[in-house]
């Protein structure tokens, strides 16, 4: 019963956070990170993009990403997913090797 309820706490605060969505301050500032705002995946990548529901979907079926918040490690400290891992983005180059390949993934 503990799963459970710890599920559904999850779900409402993601639910909670898609209605949060459609108000531009929760946007990251662009601004913030210059040095990566032109970059560009290689051709070879092609990402998928997740929304809110379909993740608690995978959640409940027991198809949990792996959740890795790209941001710095002291916004990681104020406030992260539970369960996700630290890798911010200027050190996601050098860490890539610790990322399973065999696991989907979440990049926050």
């Amino acid at each position: 019963m503990k799963a459970c309820t710890k599920i559904l706490v999850f779900l409402a605060a993601l639910l909670t956070l898609a209605s949060l969505s459609a108000d531009k301050s929760v946007y990251a500032d662009a601004s913030k990170y210059p040095q990566y705002a032109q970059q560009s995946l290689p051709p070879d990548i092609t990402p998928n993009f997740i929304n809110v529901e379909a993740l608690a979907g995978e959640i409940i079926n027991h198809r949990t990403p792996l959740m890795i918040d790209v941001r710095s490690a002291e916004e990681f400290k104020e406030a992260h997913i539970k369960g996700s891992i630290s890798i911010p983005l200027g050190d996601f180059a050098r860490r890539i090797g610790e990322i399973p390949r065999d696991r989907a993934l979440v990049l926050y």
